[in-house]
């Protein structure tokens, strides 16, 4: 196998006689582009997860390279940081929360337009508890051969709740980012279970936890075990491998993948500002020809070469984890208590399954989630829902990316969507609480919730009024 930060230098024309590699940068003859590049070098920002694998793989692969791109992947302290600097421009381009676009797009925080032509991954999130809790929480459920039965829901985690508000204690969890993946399923999962994880009131509070059960703050994602650790919070929903980081700790106990709470949900996706799209839109469909590549590489023969990527990513300049914390779950098996491994095919999925392509259903159903909880803070039509993720999805640059590798044999037509495809999901029931979701009907959807703002409601004063 072909040792990470290496790579393999091809031959180059006469004109380029000399090149140095370095195990942060790939370069390759612009030449050999298929289209004139704008931009050939270029810097993309990640956050440390598992689910950036897509760019790592693109880089020590070649594909990058492939494709006459100079890149350099770097760090970013969370996702903040990463947006300010995808919006001011340090930053080419960067993996992202699927929702963090349309909190930009609504002006919620920081107003920008972000653009997405790729889906980097779906899944691979999960929710943890601290053992205390999660021992709190075993009584109420439901076991089978001594195992905990799966998918677990919050009302078994009611009863905790309760004692810490008769203790005068509130019960404080962790997300990583107010428009986020992640608040977004630890709210649907809280509520599912009869439990409020509080509403927001824009610009007056933004805090989230108006009316909360249960309080939700922000936790950069390498931090969430230290700071349960702590006790400064009692759970956390993040993506991975800070999930199987708490298990390896023994620390705590992821109680659901995301998987299980919405199976097959947009997570992380590429962004990059509007402005650069338009001026460098062949540089841009260079990078997603690349990433698609990537993503394939992860999903092949039924995940052959995750071991591969495993390694690629242990490397410190990338996520950093140790090899078997982040193996735990990108081979295919995902582990809750300890020593209770179970198979999860698709906690990862990079590809398959249309994977990468940005359906608008998938930007509509986040939009509704803000729309629930008040970061939408008052009624928009079904209309706008559509306009809105239209605005930031871009499949029509993923199609002419993927038309491209097939046209040079680097992939077949069936592996993606046909040219029909409308990027609107059909109505799926595929989650916990059995709640369909119709992207055509997103105002119908949110009056099928008991918590949660819908038709015309919205949070004045602290209050949810008519």
């Amino acid at each position: 196998m072909k040792q990470t930060g290496q790579f393999k230098i091809k031959k180059w024309l006469t004109a380029f006689a000399a090149v140095t590699v370095v195990s942060t940068l790939s370069f390759a003859n612009p030449v050999l582009a298929a289209e004139k590049l704008e931009k050939d070098s270029l810097k993309l920002g990640f956050i440390k997860l598992t689910d950036m694998a897509p760019l790592a793989v693109a880089l020590e692969k070649g594909y990058f390279e492939d494709e006459g791109l100079s890149v350099q992947l770097e760090a970013q302290a969370n996702w903040k940081v990463l947006l300010d600097r995808v919006v001011s421009g340090e930053l080419d381009g960067a993996h992202m929360l699927a929702t963090l676009p349309f909190g930009t797009a609504i002006g919620y925080g920081t107003k920008a337009d972000i653009v997405s032509a790729f889906t980097l991954t779906l899944n691979g999130d999960a929710i943890t508890v601290s053992n205390d809790v999660w021992n709190q929480m075993k009584p109420q459920i439901p076991m089978k051969d001594g195992k905990p039965v799966h998918p677990v829901k919050a009302d078994t985690l009611k009863p905790v709740l309760e004692k810490y508000k008769s203790a005068g204690k509130p019960f404080n969890m962790a997300m990583t980012f107010p428009v986020g993946t992640h608040n977004m399923k630890l709210r649907y999962w809280l509520a599912a279970g009869g439990i409020k994880p509080g509403f927001y009131a824009p610009p007056e509070d933004t805090s989230g936890q108006i009316d909360a059960d249960a309080m939700l703050s922000v936790t950069p994602p390498p931090q969430m075990p230290a700071t349960m650790d702590s006790g400064t919070i009692v759970g956390y929903c993040v993506g991975e491998p800070w999930n199987q980081q708490a298990v390896f700790k023994g620390i705590g106990v992821p109680v659901i993948s995301d998987y299980e709470l919405m199976k097959n949900s947009a997570e992380k996706i590429f962004g990059v500002n509007k402005e650069w799209a338009e001026k460098n839109p062949n540089t841009h469909k260079a990078v997603i020809k690349a990433l698609i590549r990537a993503s394939m590489w992860l999903d092949a023969e039924n995940n052959k070469n995750r071991n591969e990527g495993v390694e690629m990513l242990s490397q410190k300049q990338y996520v950093g984890a140790d090899y078997e914390v982040l193996a735990n779950s990108m081979n295919g098996t995902f582990e809750y208590e300890k020593g209770d491994k179970r198979e999860l095919p698709d906690f990862n999925v990079f590809f398959r399954h249309n994977g990468s392509y940005p359906y608008y259903s998938d930007a509509i159903w986040s939009l509704t989630q803000m729309r629930r909880w008040g970061q939408i803070n008052e009624f928009k039509p079904d209309s706008w829902y559509l306009e809105t993720a239209k605005k930031v999805y871009r499949p029509d640059i993923y199609m002419a990316a993927a038309k491209a590798l097939v046209a040079e044999g680097k992939a077949k037509a069936g592996d993606f969507p046909a040219d029909s495809e409308t990027g609107i999901k059909p109505a799926s029931a595929d989650f916990i609480d059995g709640v369909s979701f119709d992207a055509n009907k997103p105002n119908d959807y949110l009056t099928k919730f008991a918590i949660g703002l819908k038709g015309k409601q919205k949070v004045v004063g602290g209050k949810v009024v008519e």
